[in-house]
């Protein structure tokens, strides 16, 4: 058995678009904040929602993908890791962040219900975390065509 787990998995609906930054080196990061939300009823019969924000962050081509289709308000899957990193702030503070480093991501937001964003989703309506959708459609990345029988590239 293995000595230790770390392991995350999250449905929720994201707080903002996510920023993405292309670092020196070539690579990709996107960051974004996503709510998960509990609704319960207290002792009195009032009806509550607790909602929790979590940061997420996704390297290389899921961050591609997460800057072609992600939008404020969709709701996703996520899957990844609990990481926490230190820097130092502007007057020489160290700060603490916990992030969801992201491995997995699948859109749940049905592709009627996503407005208009001028951008098609990677999955179609019948995507769960599960077994995702089929792409309906020819993707193009980087200049190549993919069509839903080739590999995807991400």
């Amino acid at each position: 058995m293995a000595g230790s787990v770390n392991k995350v998995i999250l449905i929720g609906n994201l707080g903002k678009d996510p920023e993405v930054r292309h670092l020196e080196n070539g690579a990709v990061v996107a960051n974004f904040p996503l709510a998960t939300s509990e609704t319960y009823t207290d002792r009195n019969g009032v009806k509550t929602e607790n909602t929790d924000w979590h940061d997420v962050v996704v390297w290389r081509g899921l961050a591609e993908v997460t800057e072609k289709y992600l939008r404020k308000g969709m709701k996703i899957y996520v899957e990844g890791k609990l990481k926490k990193r230190s820097w130092q702030d502007k007057d020489g503070n160290t700060r603490y962040t916990t992030e969801v480093v992201a491995d997995e991501l699948t859109i749940l937001t049905p592709r009627n219900e996503m407005g208009n964003t001028g951008r098609q989703a990677p999955y179609g309506n019948e995507g769960t975390p599960e077994a995702p959708g089929r792409i309906d459609s020819i993707i193009e990345k980087d200049g190549n065509n993919f069509s839903e029988d080739d590999d995807l590239p991400f």
